[in-house]
């Protein structure tokens, strides 16, 4: 039998995480995701204490997070619990919709600015068409990044999470990374 070691979507036995300016990045390895549809008649449940968002939106409770993805449709996020069956306990909660694992099909970055909303705006501009002056705290969408398509979600004003396909991960972080470095290079 081989010895398999777990690895992170960008290949490591650890996430990686770059800083460039104001810009921290990290790979959420630890992030639990599962999608949620509801059935014919079935009534909107609320997974966890949390109300499901409507379009164009993401709502946090503190213990799960979720953003619209379709009608009666939802991806609902669990930090730090991708290691867990999240998804069968959310099934649970839920019998009247179907649940389905999404962890290991994407990968998530998480964007922290410490120095306020500007550079996550300025970073926004760069990756993504998406005005974000429009696109506030619980915010969150599907949108096309270089050639993918990604969810993008404003967590907070200094805070945006990109979610893509995890085979895309090395593209995805390589399209972070060097927009933010050439951010940070530029002259105050």
């Amino acid at each position: 039998m081989p010895d398999l070691k777990p690895t992170t979507a960008l290949g490591g036995p650890t996430p990686v995480t770059a800083r460039h300016g104001a810009l921290r990045i990290e790979e959420n390895a630890m992030l639990a995701l599962a999608s949620l549809a509801l059935r014919r008649g079935a009534g909107e449940p609320s997974p966890f204490g949390l109300t499901l968002p409507g379009p164009g939106k993401w709502a946090d409770n503190g213990k799960v997070s979720a953003f619209w993805t379709g009608q009666g449709q939802w991806l609902v996020e669990a930090v730090d619990r991708a290691e867990t069956d999240f998804t069968a306990e959310l099934a649970a909660l839920c019998p009247a919709a179907s649940v389905t694992e999404q962890t290991d099909g994407f990968v998530a970055f998480e964007i922290v600015s410490d120095k306020g909303e500007a550079p996550v705006e300025a970073l926004m501009r760069k990756l993504v068409n998406l005005d974000p002056l429009a696109f506030g705290k619980g915010s969150a969408t599907r949108t096309g990044m270089d050639h993918m398509s990604v969810f993008v979600i404003r967590r907070a004003p200094e805070r945006l999470a990109i979610i893509g396909m995890r085979s895309a991960a090395q593209s995805l972080w390589h399209m972070i990374e060097t927009a933010a470095r050439r951010q940070a290079e530029l002259p105050a």
